[in-house]
């Protein structure tokens, strides 16, 4: 097996699930991983109180349930699928808290660090009508559309994350972002 993405001497992510059948603690590799790129994402989606679950929750599946990983999908897409799986569990908090976002102006997913300044502040200029229009989404586009955007999923990753095909992903993507292009305020300049 090609060992793309490590360097030389590492062991790539479906070796590494192989060798935690035998040896559990390899897992623990895994998680250094992709933790923090899930978490982020699940941060983004539902919040820093149920990001520290949810991904905590998703690796002991994944753990639990390594035995039927095959090696055919990438590990990352894999954990990703169980991820939005999860994620889709917690679909009902999820639209709750970006409809208190439209209605306040207030981010309930923010927890007060600035990431990225510049982002930041075009994202609270938009905040709310943006909360009111993810919230307007069905949940399987909004998932797509936000691996796209938060996660910087590409659109194979998110097809394999989500268990669909290319052309599903690239439709749903399309018509998420034709939803919220609608939904939001035109920029100065846009036709």
């Amino acid at each position: 097996m090609a060992m793309v993405s490590h360097a030389p001497g590492e062991l790539g992510d479906a070796e590494i699930v192989a060798a935690s059948l035998r040896s559990p603690e390899a897992f623990g590799e895994l998680f250094r991983r992709h933790a923090p790129r899930l978490h982020a994402y699940v941060r983004r989606r539902l919040g820093p109180s149920l990001a520290d679950d949810l991904v905590s929750e998703s690796f002991a599946t994944a753990f639990r349930q390594r035995e039927r990983f095959d090696g055919r999908r990438d590990f990352g897409a894999w954990l990703w699928g169980i991820a939005a799986n999860l994620i889709a569990r917690h679909h009902r908090h999820e639209t709750r808290m970006y409809r208190a976002f439209a209605r306040t102006g207030v981010d309930p997913a923010e927890d007060g660090v600035a990431e990225r300044a510049g982002d930041r502040a075009a994202a609270a200029a938009l905040g709310p009508a943006l909360a009111k229009a993810l919230a307007s989404l069905n949940a399987q586009d909004r998932e797509a559309v936000l691996m796209l955007a938060w996660a910087e999923m590409s659109y194979g990753e998110i097809a394999t994350a989500l268990d669909l095909p290319l052309g599903t992903v690239k439709a749903k993507v399309h018509r998420a972002r034709t939803k919220l292009r609608k939904a939001l305020p035109k920029e100065d300049g846009d036709g």
